[in-house]
């Protein structure tokens, strides 16, 4: 069968590249065209069918966030929706995968579902939190919605979503799958200096909010290693922009993030998927978050009233398990308030690792990706 699977940012490119490694397990004849990164090229070169599966687009073309952002890069958004319809029409796929992305996607969507096209999304938006106007589309053009987190159920249930479905977390299966090779090769601070990790985001423009306050906070803690988990795809010299020639611990790293978060005694995070991944490794960790005040502004007053929390391991758990330091909250005397009590209060820590224990069961075993492309491979082959 033939499939199109759009993810458009660093987390869908790992869920894509699990995805991809299931369908074609599950089905020998799969010919896939997708939008995504390096991993979902990683699994398409080693599956020897090069020709069967082909890079549309990659994510680093895509990776706009925020509301000023997007309105900013306005025209190049706009080509690539024009470009992936007329890529859809052309290719004529059996089903349409649309992998989180959801600004993107669901115009796509629209249009898929306009013209015949199957349509599966998976990994929800998060409509509970803002945006319930998109439930309607969503109701009209998604032939299935695969949702990954467990108090979405009552949401969809009370919203009637009768194609949404529950397929468990896709990050279980990728920190189980690289605990289980890498079983037993840990280090956390049995060296001279422990390990801190730095994520500050997959966008430069999470990087350039993030970035210098982490670096400010790798200067006064001189005890410490810091590793910032890069990504490539960014290049070197955009990391080299905010860290200083001179420092003498505090390193980047590329593209190996499980890596560093095997290894780190505490971490300092960006909001996002990695606050989720930094849990599921046991590392105690403070989230952080800025972006455009405008874009800040926007948000706060669409979801205030409706969400506590923003760190997916506060939300899992429906309490406050980690510190987030939000907009004005992300300063230095703050941070470096919430640093001591992951790094210096062995009750804190042990706190937030009783929390992440609540967290990993509530959302259960593996098997996402695999129960996912069940789902995919039954809508494709409903004609």
């Amino acid at each position: 069968m033939k499939y199109y699977i759009i993810a458009g940012e660093a987390s869908g490119d790992l869920h894509g590249a699990n995805l991809l490694k299931e369908l074609l397990a599950k089905d020998s004849d799969a010919h896939i065209r997708y939008w995504g990164g390096d991993r979902m090229a990683s699994v398409a070169m080693w599956s020897g069918k090069d020709n069967d599966i082909q890079q549309v687009r990659h994510i680093r073309d895509l990776a706009f966030m925020g509301i000023v952002e997007v309105v900013s890069h306005l025209g190049a958004v706009l080509g690539n929706i024009r470009f992936c319809k007329r890529d859809i029409m052309e290719y004529k796929p059996d089903v349409i995968v649309y992998i989180d992305y959801p600004s993107f996607n669901l115009k796509i969507a629209k249009f898929a579902h306009a013209h015949g096209f199957k349509n599966l999304h998976y990994i929800s938006p998060q409509v509970w939190a803002w945006k319930r106007g998109r439930l309607r589309p969503m109701r009209r053009d998604l032939d299935r919605l695969c949702y990954i987190l467990p108090m979405e159920q009552e949401f969809y249930k009370k919203n009637s979503m009768p194609q949404a479905v529950y397929v468990g977390h896709p990050l279980l299966d990728e920190v189980e799958r690289y605990k289980t090779d890498r079983s037993g090769s840990a280090n956390r601070g049995s060296v001279e200096r422990k390990t801190i990790a730095l994520l500050p985001g997959s966008r430069k423009q999470e990087l350039g909010k993030m970035l210098p306050m982490m670096v400010r906070l790798a200067k006064v803690h001189k005890e410490y290693n810091f590793v910032v988990t890069g990504m490539s795809l960014i290049g070197d010299a955009y990391y080299r922009r905010f860290i200083p020639s001179e420092s003498d611990n505090i390193e980047v790293v590329y593209d190996k993030t499980y890596d560093v978060l095997s290894e780190a005694y505490a971490a300092v995070v960006c909001s996002g998927t990695a606050t989720l991944e930094t849990a599921l490794f046991g590392v105690p960790q403070v989230v952080c978050y800025q972006c455009n005040p405008l874009s800040a502004a926007i948000a706060r007053r669409l979801i205030a009233s409706r969400i506590k929390y923003i760190s997916l391991v506060n939300l899992i758990a429906d309490e406050r398990i980690v510190s987030e330091l939000i907009q004005d909250d992300f300063d230095f005397d703050r941070l470096e308030s919430e640093f001591a009590l992951i790094t210096k209060d062995e009750a804190n820590r042990q706190r937030i690792a009783d929390g992440y224990d609540k967290v990993a069961g509530i959302l259960g075993g593996a098997g996402a990706s695999g129960r996912t492309a069940d789902e995919v491979i039954s809508i494709a082959a409903k004609k």
